[in-house]
């Protein structure tokens, strides 16, 4: 089997040109500081982490020419981005490139469609042009130009897996989006855009979570399963608005990045 990245390169050269984007989307370059560039990087995502957290939304409405849902957002949700804390209180950037600030959604509270805007790799298999469309915090209809059959059978796996654990937002100027690059690597492919995740939450992304037994955090909204997979929805024509608890409606992203 050849190189998936870059196809139409022999092995060797693709390789090298694999490093090559990785670098340059991880921020690291001959030509700049990436120590100085990624401690930029990170407070500008942690000072929209902390006005998403000030803002404390009841719920995000995603907008686009092939998405319209409502996401509810967990009770005492709590927006996370780039850096996290060990126990010793060290802080560590878990993966690199990271441009999401991501939180958990309320897993009974999300109604609508949406339709996925990049290929997602899972289990072998790629799968193209994800639809869901979600009542009352399900899936109930589960459609994909490629790969049908096995989107049916990770939404089966359990209960939790035809919900969502995560919501994500990315501007779709990241250097991943921009690249126009498939990794074949969710870590990376996630970076290129918004997205959500079928299966369980992060229990940080409640707070006090990390502490609670899972009956509490369920209680909060926070969703269980045995899977969690992120799959892409941003694009350059994604609006994103935050609906307060009085109704109110807060931009938060106008054609695909902050608004």
């Amino acid at each position: 089997m050849g190189p998936k990245v870059f196809p139409d390169l022999e092995a060797p050269y693709a390789q090298d040109q694999l490093w090559a984007e990785i670098f340059k989307v991880s921020r690291i370059s001959v030509d700049n500081d990436p120590e100085a560039d990624w401690a930029a990087h990170v407070a500008k995502l942690k000072t929209k982490s902390q006005w998403l957290n000030q803002q404390n939304f009841k719920s995000l409405h995603f907008k686009s020419p092939i998405t319209d849902i409502n996401i509810g957002l967990a009770e005492n949700h709590f927006w996370e981005a780039a850096d996290s804390a060990d126990k010793s209180g060290h802080t560590f950037i878990a993966n690199m490139p990271t441009e999401e600030v991501f939180t958990s959604p309320d897993y009974r509270h999300i109604d609508g469609h949406v339709q996925s805007t990049k290929p997602l790799s899972y289990a072998g298999t790629l799968i193209k042009d994800i639809q869901l469309t979600f009542k009352d915090g399900h899936v109930t209809e589960a459609h994909a130009s490629t790969g049908e059959a096995i989107l049916k059978q990770l939404i089966a796996t359990d209960a939790g897996a035809s919900s969502l654990g995560e919501v994500s937002l990315v501007p779709d100027p990241s250097p991943i989006s921009q690249s126009g690059i498939t990794f074949y690597n969710t870590l990376f492919d996630e970076n290129a855009s918004d997205h959500l995740a079928l299966g369980a939450a992060y229990p940080s992304n409640i707070q006090g979570g990390t502490q609670m037994p899972l009956e509490e955090r369920q209680a909060h909204g926070q969703n269980e399963s045995l899977v969690h997979v992120d799959f892409m929805i941003g694009s350059a024509d994604m609006d994103v608005d935050g609906i307060t608890f009085d109704g109110k409606t807060v931009p938060v992203f106008r054609n695909g990045d902050w608004a």
